[in-house]
């Protein structure tokens, strides 16, 4: 039984109020970061569960979003019952008029293209060229070949008579030397 005494850390209080016990002691004008308040819990309460940073986290998002904390650049400030409410990003929202009581308003508009219409008669069709859309298909090769020309000089032979790429450097014939 003594082992188990010695093995148990000792109480926490919530980590709510050691967060905010951790932000009225750092007092940073800007507010303090995660790591701050950490360091501060761990220095000020020593052992701290082995999950902290994951309570920690938790924590201050639960916080952050019920609005006792306030998160801006990165850091945790308390919240000001007196400050206006922050804007978010873009153009605020036009102010709406609010419609009569007697108003009843239809459902709303569906979003996307609408249906067509089963019953409606059908487009004429439009007027063409007679040629038919898009770029014209490649002429083909001719298969009967060049006048006397054999399958392997057809293929190196295109249709214009002459092969590709550079000619072949032609070689001068070495002079003769005699030997007496």
């Amino acid at each position: 039984m003594a082992t188990e005494e010695v093995d148990k850390p000792p109480s926490l209080p919530p980590y709510p109020e050691m967060i905010m016990k951790a932000l009225e002691a750092l007092n940073e004008e800007n507010g303090s970061n995660k790591s701050a308040i950490s360091n501060y819990i761990i220095s000020t309460y020593g052992e701290v569960p082995a999950s902290h940073s994951a309570l920690l986290s938790e924590h201050l998002n639960k916080m952050k979003e019920s609005g006792e904390l306030d998160f801006w650049k990165n850091n945790y400030t308390k919240s000001d019952p007196n400050a206006p409410p922050k804007r978010g990003r873009g153009r605020p929202p036009k102010p709406k008029e609010p419609l009569p009581p007697d108003t009843v308003l239809g459902p709303a508009r569906p979003r996307g293209r609408p249906p067509k219409d089963p019953n409606a008669p059908p487009k004429p069709p439009k007027a063409t060229s007679g040629r038919p859309r898009g770029r014209p298909r490649k002429m083909a090769r001719p298969s009967g070949g060049l006048g006397g020309a054999t399958a392997s000089t057809a293929t190196a032979a295109p249709s214009s008579g002459r092969p590709r790429g550079r000619p072949p450097k032609v070689k001068a014939p070495l002079p003769e030397v005699s030997v007496q």
